[in-house]
């Protein structure tokens, strides 16, 4: 009941025809791509801010966030394990908005390999001639954590089709460059793909994207409206439409 208070009161304070009309900057990770355009859209339409989006990988987040001014950030959690980059926010905790696990994909019409368990998907690895995910990213960090556990790392390398963005993984499924996409499952849905299925559970985890203000923002309250607007209903929907978990 008093998280539902302190957002509508956000919301309230954003919405006010005084409140003052804010220019944010916006760090978030590439894979909140589709569900954070319709927000920030939502959100400027509401209250006559704008809402400016620096989308991108981790490693780049951390340059970002080390090197340039925003105002907040919407984030994977492993941002917040750099030192550097963590001095960049106000102190506190964070606020989770999204999660996802991590899936498998192969081109529209082909076979789907088994993946139901530890050692059935180390099989559909070590069979497939191709795999693609990005491994510059924190959830291509994970996807690579689960090759070494299963001791296929070495072989993987030989066999990676490396992408340097989230779209760019179903892309090389569907037009047949790579056998398997690994990687976020809301990423992964895309035309031209069908989703041959979850990690197994034993392997499975959701990378968590983290919300906070910048510690040096001039513009700390319409940042915090921002980010009570994305713990609303109505974004929770627009959330899991897009293939993620709010909160």
């Amino acid at each position: 009941m008093k998280k539902a208070l302190l957002v509508a009161a956000s919301i309230l304070i954003a919405t006010s025809p005084m409140a003052h009309a804010a220019e944010l900057k916006v760090l978030a990770g590439g894979s909140t791509t589709g569900w954070l355009n319709e927000l920030s859209s939502q959100f400027e339409r509401a209250n006559g801010h704008k809402v400016t989006i620096h989308f991108d990988s981790t490693p780049n987040l951390i340059k970002q966030a080390t090197s340039t001014p925003f105002d907040l950030g919407v984030v994977p959690v492993d941002v917040f394990r750099n030192a550097g980059a963590k001095a960049r926010f106000a102190p506190g905790p964070t606020i989770d908005i999204a999660r996802v696990g991590y899936g498998v994909i192969v081109r529209a019409g082909a076979s789907k390999p088994d993946i139901g368990s530890p050692d059935a998907f180390k099989k559909a690895l070590v069979d497939a001639k191709s795999i693609t995910y990005l491994p510059a990213s924190a959830a291509g960090a994970y996807v690579a954590s689960v090759f070494e556990q299963l001791g296929v790392a070495d072989a993987m390398k030989a066999k990676t089709v490396a992408q340097t963005s989230p779209g760019d993984i179903a892309k090389a499924v569907a037009k047949g460059d790579a056998e398997l996409g690994l990687f976020l499952i809301n990423v992964l849905m895309a035309e031209g793909v069908e989703l041959a299925g979850p990690f197994p559970g034993e392997l499975q985890n959701d990378l968590v994207f983290t919300a906070a203000v910048a510690a040096d923002t001039s513009e700390a309250d319409a940042a915090k409206s921002f980010i009570a607007f994305l713990q609303t209903p109505d974004a929770a929907a627009v959330i899991k439409a897009k293939g993620m978990n709010p909160g």
